[in-house]
């Protein structure tokens, strides 16, 4: 049967005319996504360097920390494939627009907040935003260059974010000792602001001609899903899971994620597509990213919390305590990709992880009076390296486990997956400290910081086992799109994208990323 007869026709989008990279409109279009990808990479982990000054300011509890962390990765984790529709319906540009719009309130409300609970709630709805920003972004990049152009113009934005998020913990803890901890959220208006005047410039992408067919029970069965297994997850440490509130809404999470893959099944227009997992491959490499991606935002939680709350540092010194890391993964990372193209993807994607999971074993001995050349450093540098050898075999790998009509699925996909793993893994620090009621992670940390440390090594360890034992060794097609240089901030690579996808109606955003 042709293969035009197994899939459900895509969907028609408006023709748009494409623009050079060089052109005026190349420009504004490089600056406002750069702009608006380092306002959701700056919302997801920068918050880390504030976290023990947020305690210390509204007596929040640790259960009230985690909301405050996680509350923002749920939301976008959840609503990221769902946010992806929406963009594709009614303009990337709009919606881009839109979720900056959110963001910009929201973070005025997280400044402003008066009590942790409303400063969860006001994450909650930043979390919103960075879900329509994230796949809006850079799909609108992708759309509006000219095919000539897409893969070097995602490598100009890749290290313009670069540049600009490694830097973004450093500058969060210099607000943080110098002002205050309110300042971190004021840090994203000017680059909201910014995005919005460099948009003026930049015409429309992606508008459907077709009616809505937005996945809504789909979304909602995944925010109800993680919302539910998250909340249960943050607050069992300090109310046990015997709790009603707690083992009820394990179950609720349980059961809607249950439902998702049959629901999603029998949906003629689902966010995503169960045909496209009969891929092996596919399903191993996002296994991997799930427990890589998780053990990598986790470890950069744990490793600033370290940092502040027992050597000693201020939150300035912990926000450039891994500067090195990136500084490695951009000197490496440009050369890995001619690497996949020549041995595959499977043993450098599995060196990758495993140095990783030495630079976390590193790094679970520092201890209070150990300077930093011996316990941050190397560790630092070990993890730089894994990451830059892991990131190109990890995003070959996944896009050429599937049809070139489903690239932009597969890369959404496994951008989920990323998320996924990250929330979960920071919602489960508290559980690995062994955190219960205690008000502050402090003593917890001096406890069980190398333990936590190590589960994320060992972490780290099962994804490169999953690699090796399920992922192709064989080289990468010729015709397969290597990624460009992954943007990250300190702590976590940011999911990745192909720099070469020319299908306009498909995603073809990988961020992340994460981070911390």
């Amino acid at each position: 049967m042709p293969a035009n007869k197994q899939r459900p026709a895509r969907e028609a989008t408006t023709p748009a005319k494409l623009y050079a990279l060089r052109s005026p409109t190349g420009l504004a279009l490089i600056a406002a996504t750069v702009l608006a990808s380092m306002v959701g990479f700056l919302n997801a982990y920068m918050i880390n360097v504030a976290v023990p000054a947020i305690a210390d300011d509204l007596h929040a509890t640790v259960s009230e920390l985690q909301w405050v962390l996680t509350g923002y990765l749920v939301t976008v984790a959840a609503l990221l494939l769902l946010a992806g529709a929406l963009a594709d319906q009614f303009g990337r540009r709009r919606i881009l627009v839109v979720g900056l719009g959110i963001m910009l309130l929201a973070s005025l409300c997280c400044a402003a907040a008066p009590t942790v609970g409303t400063l969860v709630a006001a994450r909650l709805v930043q979390g919103v935003g960075g879900a329509l920003v994230v796949p809006s972004s850079l799909a609108l990049l992708n759309g509006t260059l000219r095919g000539s152009d897409r893969a070097r113009g995602i490598g100009v934005w890749a290290g313009l974010a670069t540049l600009g998020t490694t830097f973004g913990p450093y500058a969060g803890g210099w607000l943080v000792d110098h002002a205050s901890w309110r300042y971190v959220f004021l840090l994203n208006l000017p680059l909201v602001i910014a995005a919005f005047l460099t948009l003026r410039a930049v015409p429309e992408s992606g508008l459907s001609r077709r009616p809505s067919s937005l996945d809504v029970v789909g979304g909602t069965l995944a925010v109800g899903g993680l919302g539910g297994v998250i909340y249960a997850l943050t607050a069992a440490p300090s109310s046990g899971w015997q709790s009603l509130s707690v083992a009820s809404s394990g179950l609720i999470g349980v059961v809607c994620l249950a439902a998702l893959v049959p629901v999603e099944k029998r949906r003629r227009a689902p966010m995503m597509r169960m045909g496209i997992f009969r891929s092996r491959q596919f399903d191993a490499i996002n296994a991997a990213t799930l427990l890589f991606y998780g053990a990598l935002a986790a470890a950069g939680y744990l490793v600033v919390l370290q940092c502040e709350l027992q050597l000693g540092y201020s939150a300035t010194r912990a926000g450039a305590a891994l500067i090195p890391e990136s500084v490695v993964f951009l000197l490496v990372s440009p050369f890995v990709g001619g690497l996949v193209a020549k041995v595959g993807t499977r043993w450098p994607m599995a060196a990758g992880i495993l140095v990783v999971a030495v630079g976390f074993a590193w790094l679970s001995t520092a201890s209070p009076g150990d300077p930093y050349a011996q316990a941050i450093l190397p560790g630092a540098i070990l993890w730089g390296l894994g990451i830059g050898l892991t990131v190109a075999p990890l995003t070959a790998g996944v896009l050429a486990a599937v049809d070139d009509s489903d690239l932009g699925e597969a890369s959404a996909i496994n951008d989920a997956a990323s998320r996924v793993g990250g929330v979960i893994m920071v919602a489960v620090v508290p559980l690995l400290l062994g955190a219960g009621t205690a008000r502050s992670l402090g003593q917890p940390l001096s406890q069980n910081y190398q333990f936590a440390m190590l589960v994320m090594a060992g972490l780290s360890l099962l994804a490169a086992v999953i690699t090796v034992v399920f992922v192709s060794h064989g080289r990468v097609p010729s015709e397969t799109p290597l990624p460009a240089v992954t943007p990250r901030i300190s702590g976590c690579a940011l999911p990745h994208h192909s720099g070469t996808l020319d299908t306009p109606t498909t995603i073809d955003v990988m961020e992340p990323r994460s981070a911390s």
